[in-house]
């Protein structure tokens, strides 16, 4: 079967389960956020010199596969997406994340005050991309959250913690530049 199915021409698309909605609907448009945020991280994961930085987008980027595929389900579709054996954002992915931001803080950074300019390391600016991507990202789930009482809020809650992360990690990419030019500067 061909990627090319041409079944999109016509501006339509298809959510899991075949249903069609239009390429301009807002759950169309939330998921391919994540999607693009799902990218960006793989260029800062790519890019990434330090392992601690890998590991930590490589295990945001397999957690938002599930939230992508949460939001790519009709409502009416998703008990049966469930009983197919497909996970949906949970507390858990959203805590794991939290428990990040407070060892990066309480460990590796301490608490920051004013404004970060990105670009002052390649780690680091893919980082900042992917925070903004992610904030966008935000900004679309959580319209679609408005429109419906039963989204499950647990989506927006990562991906905003997400995004804290995505700023922890820059300027933990900054500390790291930091220490190395201080240490060759030394000798």
């Amino acid at each position: 079967m061909s990627i090319a199915t041409k079944t999109g021409d016509a501006g339509e698309t298809s959510l899991m389960y075949g249903r069609r909605v239009p390429k301009t609907d807002a759950r169309v448009d939330a998921y391919g956020c994540v999607d693009e945020l799902n990218a960006s991280l793989g260029l800062a994961r790519v890019s990434a010199s330090n392992p601690f930085l890998t590991e930590q987008i490589f295990a945001a980027q397999k957690e938002l596969v599930i939230v992508m595929g949460e939001l790519a389900t009709a409502p009416q579709d998703l008990d049966r997406y469930v009983k197919d054996g497909f996970q949906l954002t949970s507390a858990a992915m959203t805590d794991r994340l939290t428990a990040t931001v407070d060892d990066l803080e309480k460990n590796k950074l301490g608490k920051f005050k004013g404004w970060a300019v990105p670009g002052k390391t390649m780690d680091s600016a893919t980082l900042d991309l992917a925070r903004t991507v992610c904030r966008r990202a935000e900004r679309r789930v959580a319209a679609l959250m408005a429109a419906d009482t039963k989204f499950n809020a647990e989506i927006l809650r990562y991906l905003n913690r997400l995004s804290d992360l995505c700023w922890l990690l820059a300027r933990y990419a900054e500390l790291l530049h930091d220490e190395a030019q201080s240490a060759g500067e030394k000798r």
